[in-house]
Parts: C-alpha cells; structure tokens; sequence
C-alpha cells in the first residue's frame, strides 16, 4: 500500500511530473553506414524507414520466438541508439558483434557514456519546455511550447556547454512523456532544473503502481526469455506485419496467420477484491483447477482497489472472468480486466 507521502507523489505525477532515474538501464549505439540495415535484419520493428529523429519500440527473439529483450530504438542522425534492460546489455552487445561479418557497423556500449532520467506526467511537456528553454540553441525555445505535439519516439539533439544531449518522446505510463539522455556530468543540472520546473521525484513503489495501472509489462518481470511477444500483448508497438525476416519470425506469423493470434496464455489486467495486494509467483485458479499466475501488483489510488498483471490460461482471459488467487493463506477473488486499468483520461 501506498503512504500518504506517495500517494501525494502520485497524484502530482499525473496532474504535473515526475522525475525518475532511468541510469539504471544499458544504452547500446550502433554506427556506420549499413547500421539500419543490420539491426532491421534482427528486430521485429521496421526500422530501415525511420527518418532521423524517428524510432520505435522493439524486439530481439530467438529463432523459436522467444524473447531475448525488449528495446527502445532512436534513429539520432549519424548514430543509432537502443535503450535496453541493463540485465541482458552484454549479452546484446556480445550477440550484435558475432552477428557482424562484412556489414559497416560498428556496435559499442554507451551505458557509461550516456545517463538518462525521465520525465512524466501530465504537464511533463510544460516542464520539460520550462526546465530547456534557456539551455540550448538548437531551437527547445521555439519547440517548447509544442513539445505536446511530439510523436512517439521523435528525438531532438541539443547542444548543451559543448555537451550533446537527445531529448525523446516516450509515454512510459500513457501519460506524456520525455527521456533525456546526456553524458552524467551534465545530468545533475538537467535533473535540477527539471525538479526547479515543477517535477517531483516519486518513490519507486508510485512508479511500479504507475507502470501497472497503465498494463505496461516490464521485461524480466512480466516477460521473460520463455515469452512470446503475442503473449505479453506488445505486438502492436514491437512487431511490425509488413517487414522481411527476422530470428523467430516464422513462429510469430504462424500464431497470428494459423492460429488467429491465438496463445495457451496470455498476460492480463486483474482487479483483486478485498483490499489486500498479491504478490509476485501467486497463482491463481477456478474452482481449485490452476489457470496461471501473478508477475506484478499494486494498490490503484485511481481504481480505490488492488490491481494486478499476470499470466492465465487463454479459456479464461476474456474481461470478466473471474478467479482465486492464492496469497499466503488468504484466497482473493479477481476478475480479469481490460488493459490499460487507467487511461491518461482517468482522474483521481
């Protein structure tokens, strides 16, 4: 359960911004002149058509489908560069470098060169806008007031006391967003002037309760490297239908074409009734037959209920359908629901 101090950070999150250390993440850039071509031959996004300043969300699969890591992709211009999971970055790096024979790309590890922070919320346009307004001439002043309009993923350079910094739009939690990387000796003062523009810095139990009210499933967590991307339902952002080959493309098609997209399980939102928040590894069942399990959970302020994502069968994924998760010895009844639990709409 949340304190009163989150809750307050909570809602200052959605009605203004938070301000949230993403250091803790691997960054990867790839150059050279067939940069697109290599990494379009290996994810599940299209990414020979993004444009400089473009990217996507995307995935690394094995052959037999399976996930090795999920990624965020940024066309930066001379460079491309994947925000991933800091568990699996040097096995990304080790498997990107065996991957090239005669290709001009060259692949290195970014995560010391480049700290990131994260700024989200429902007015993190305006401040990100405030907070960069008089820090670079490469036009943030004239962009500030539309940086609301941004598309997913857009890019910005700056120029920052000789630095190079990458502003990106990025929704972590379908509320307005923005990653900002820059090398970690200017990011205190960008950090600083981000909180002097109104952010807040929330606890990382009102970010997991954001990241979840929002269904956003966090890889290693709600996804691991036994998961099929359709079963984790990111196909829409990941997977592009019309690209070439990809490792473990044949496995998706034939799910989405033979089997109608259809999973034996399938990654859900569950309300859970009786005020108590299950944990992580707690199955659940109907009548006393087991149909799957819980990967995250929460307390909703904005729902007034304990809420949950997790795995069940897919005889009993339709929203409605009910069940008992087991929690120590308490058993709490839950009913699947419709993901996300709360649009950006919602209000509380």
């Amino acid at each position: 359960m949340l304190t009163a101090d989150q809750r307050s950070q909570y809602h200052a999150v959605r009605t203004s911004a938070g301000l949230i250390d993403r250091g803790g993440r691997g960054r990867i850039v790839f150059h050279g002149a067939d940069r697109k071509a290599f990494l379009h031959a290996l994810l599940t996004n299209d990414i020979a058509v993004l444009a400089a300043n473009a990217g996507c969300y995307a995935a690394f699969l094995s052959p037999q489908g399976r996930m090795i890591a999920d990624m965020r992709v940024f066309d930066v211009g001379d460079a491309t560069l994947l925000d991933v999971p800091i568990e699996v970055k040097d096995l990304l790096l080790a498997k990107f470098d065996q991957l090239i024979f005669t290709e001009d790309v060259q692949v290195a590890d970014a995560t010391g060169a480049w700290g990131c922070i994260s700024i989200q919320g429902g007015a993190a346009a305006s401040v990100v806008g405030l907070a960069l307004g008089g820090a670079s001439d490469s036009g943030v002043n004239a962009l500030g007031a539309s940086l609301a309009d941004w598309p997913a993923f857009r890019s910005m350079r700056l120029e920052i006391d000789d630095e190079i910094a990458i502003l990106a739009r990025v929704d972590e939690f379908l509320l307005p967003g923005f990653l900002l990387f820059a090398p970690p000796a200017l990011l205190p003062r960008l950090a600083g002037a981000v909180a002097a523009a109104g952010a807040v810095v929330p606890d990382e139990a009102v970010v997991e309760t954001l990241r979840i009210e929002a269904g956003v499933p966090l890889f290693l967590v709600d996804m691991t490297d036994d998961t099929i991307p359709l079963e984790a339902g990111i196909e829409a952002q990941a997977i592009s239908s019309t690209k070439g080959c990809y490792p473990g493309q044949e496995v998706i098609v034939r799910i989405r074409d033979r089997g109608h997209g259809r999973v034996v399980r399938k990654l859900v939102g569950l309300t859970i009734e009786g005020g108590v928040v299950p944990a992580s590894g707690d199955r659940m069942s109907v009548d006393d037959k087991d149909i799957g399990y819980i990967t995250s959970a929460a307390d909703s302020p904005a729902l007034g209920t304990p809420i949950a994502l997790g795995y069940v069968h897919r005889d009993h994924m339709d929203p409605g359908s009910r069940g008992i998760v087991v929690h120590g010895n308490a058993r709490l009844a839950a009913t699947v629901s419709a993901l996300p639990f709360v649009p950006f709409t919602a209000r509380s």
